[in-house]
């Protein structure tokens, strides 16, 4: 007698539904220069976190494998501006993500998107059909006016 009728498979929605609870992780946000920045110089954006996270979950005895991948990132720079980018950034001077500021103190904080695939009892890899988001803990940081000053060299 086949029961696989009684019991079918997870599907694609359910998996979905386990997808979006997933603890996947808050992606920091990092900036450079560290601390304080300067008008007219750009402030770079990065995380450093893990991108790719595997889970193993029991949906009804099946044992399902879900790869969840940062597949989006949206830096919000804390002054209005968001910017988009499909990498994570990396410091300088390999920067993708950097922003321009005026004098102020902003709160900068990134939302990653995350996609994934999943394969049902070690069969064939399927995608997860949507997607969620995580939100990073937000870095503060000022933004200061440089001012030059001439000094004697000779004193």
């Amino acid at each position: 007698m086949d029961i696989t009728a009684l019991n079918p498979p997870p599907s694609p929605g359910e998996v979905f539904r386990y997808f979006q609870t997933l603890p996947l992780p808050q992606l920091p946000t990092q900036q450079q220069p560290p601390g304080n920045a300067l008008v007219g110089l750009p402030v770079v954006f990065y995380t450093d976190g893990p991108t790719t996270q595997t889970f193993t979950v029991d949906i009804r005895g099946f044992s399902v494998d879900i790869v969840a991948t940062a597949s989006g990132f949206a830096w919000h720079t804390g002054d209005g501006t968001t910017l988009t980018s499909t990498d994570p950034g990396a410091p300088y001077p390999d920067h993708t993500v950097s922003h321009e500021y005026r004098t102020g103190t902003y709160s900068a904080s990134l939302t990653t998107t995350w996609s994934g695939t999943f394969s049902v009892d070690g069969g064939a890899s399927a995608d997860v059909p949507g997607t969620t988001t995580t939100d990073g803990p937000p870095v503060t940081f000022a933004v200061l006016q440089a001012a030059p000053v001439l000094t004697n060299p000779y004193d």
